[in-house]
């Protein structure tokens, strides 16, 4: 008989205010590689954990349920009115808890640098029969931290700094926060957690006190700091950024990635790559940006919500807008910035140009300067441009508007009506030659310098 995988509940408090973020925005809705810190932990839950997810939050925190929503659409969201510790925050998500489950996690929603593996060792630990496991980690300065009391391969106590004795002070071992439960108990240890100190709150780190009280393991799963990192202040959000920044690089060039210049590549925790591609130095990646194999990103260029096809080039000094798709082969040049457009395959704009709302068929040229004039100051509307068409430098498409086939667009022209297919569109003034004139204004300019 097959056994029953375990179950598994996941409670991530974010209900702390951040006040010193210095922010209108709740704390966990900061951004670290264009996710939000609780869409990280929720995704680490998602991939390392599974089952079921409840996310505590503040009153009046609409934004940040609907986040958890939004990555973890079964995600439940419970209200913590009061803040009274920790334990207190879990059990505010009670009616989740009383449902059971084999394995509870108690995880924060400022940690944005766990990661699914160590869930899972929290998890299997467990599964091996601890009844309490805690993640510890060993800060170079450990001064401010809980101390993990650890006898015998088993945790005995998590004791606070300021409570912590001289010897008890010189361990090196320090409590990561995040905490896993056997589920047959974790109710029965959580609703038995005091507030039995100074400031009259609930503690999870009561939670190993209890359990060996009750001839219950409690066990360290020891990580790296970085898994650990909790976030208050903006300074200690740009630190887990460039960590979080140096993961995904790694992570790209583990996956074949040539990233020339890694220190000076901006990247997304969605970004995705093929194979051989190359990125040059200094380019951000945004959200929703997927690159595909061969495919070369030059120097100094802005992507975001863009799709790249095989064998693309990109820039330097480009810019993609969401909803940009670039088919096969498609060359997008220097200072060409392209928004909610489709460029297909073997299509190129090189330089100096802007192509909003267009659709651009296989193999067409975009002239330097080429601006497609989408938006007539209340909405958007589309331009059209056939397979093969040419379209002239220092050209304005006014849309809507459609280019045929094959058709040319003579340079300088301003385009109000569609251009059939393989012909000529010229929509400027006629030249006029005036013999001699640029003589006299200069001798006219002269008399008058005397």
């Amino acid at each position: 008989m097959t056994k029953s995988p375990r179950t598994c509940l996941s409670v991530v408090l974010a209900a702390g205010e951040g006040t010193r973020m210095r922010s209108r925005h709740p704390k966990v809705m900061h951004e670290v590689a264009g996710r939000s810190l609780l869409a990280h932990v929720l995704t680490a839950i998602r991939d390392g954990a599974g089952g079921k997810v409840a996310v505590v939050v503040g009153p009046d925190s609409n934004a940040v349920a609907q986040e958890a929503r939004s990555v973890l659409p079964d995600a439940e969201s419970f209200v913590q009115t009061e803040r009274r510790g920790t334990a207190h925050a879990v059990l505010a998500a009670k009616p989740a808890l009383a449902r059971g489950a084999d394995d509870m996690l108690i995880a924060f929603g400022d940690t944005p640098l766990i990661r699914p593996e160590t869930l899972a060792r929290l998890r299997k630990a467990l599964a091996d029969g601890a009844t309490v496991a805690v993640l510890g980690f060993r800060p170079a300065d450990p001064t401010g931290y809980g101390r993990l009391v650890v006898q015998g391969g088993e945790l005995v106590a998590i004791r606070e700094h300021a409570d912590a004795s001289d010897e008890e002070r010189a361990i090196g071992l320090c409590n990561g926060g995040l905490i896993g439960l056997a589920g047959a108990s974790a109710l029965a240890i959580l609703e038995s957690i005091g507030n039995q100190n100074k400031k009259g709150e609930f503690y999870l780190t009561d939670a190993v006190s209890i359990a060996r009280e009750r001839g219950l393991r409690a066990v360290v799963v020891e990580v790296d700091e970085d898994d650990v990192r909790g976030i208050n202040t903006k300074a200690q959000l740009a630190e887990v950024e460039a960590v979080m920044q140096r993961r995904l690089r790694q992570a790209a060039l583990e996956a074949g990635v040539t990233l020339i210049a890694p220190e000076t590549v901006h990247l997304c925790a969605d970004t995705t790559f093929g194979r051989d591609v190359v990125v040059e130095p200094y380019v951000v990646f945004g959200p929703g940006v997927s690159v595909a194999d061969d495919a070369v990103i030059h120097s100094f260029s802005h992507i975001a919500g863009a799709e790249i096809g095989v064998g693309v080039s990109v820039g330097p000094y480009a810019r993609l807008r969401p909803g940009t798709r670039l088919g096969e082969g498609a060359r997008i040049g220097n200072f060409v910035e392209v928004k909610a457009a489709h460029i297909e395959a073997g299509a190129k704009a090189n330089h100096l140009s802007y192509i909003g709302d267009a659709h651009v068929g296989p193999g067409a040229n975009i002239g330097a300067g080429t601006i497609t004039c989408n938006y007539d100051g209340a909405a958007k509307h589309r331009t059209e441009i056939g397979a093969g068409a040419f379209i002239g430098s220092n050209s304005a498409l006014v849309a809507p508007i459609s280019i045929g086939e094959g058709a040319y667009v003579g340079s300088g022209s301003v385009v109000t009506r569609d251009v059939p297919a393989d012909a000529l569109a010229l929509g400027r003034a006629p030249q006029v030659i005036k013999q001699g004139w640029a003589a006299r204004l200069r001798a006219l300019k002269s008399a008058v310098k005397k």
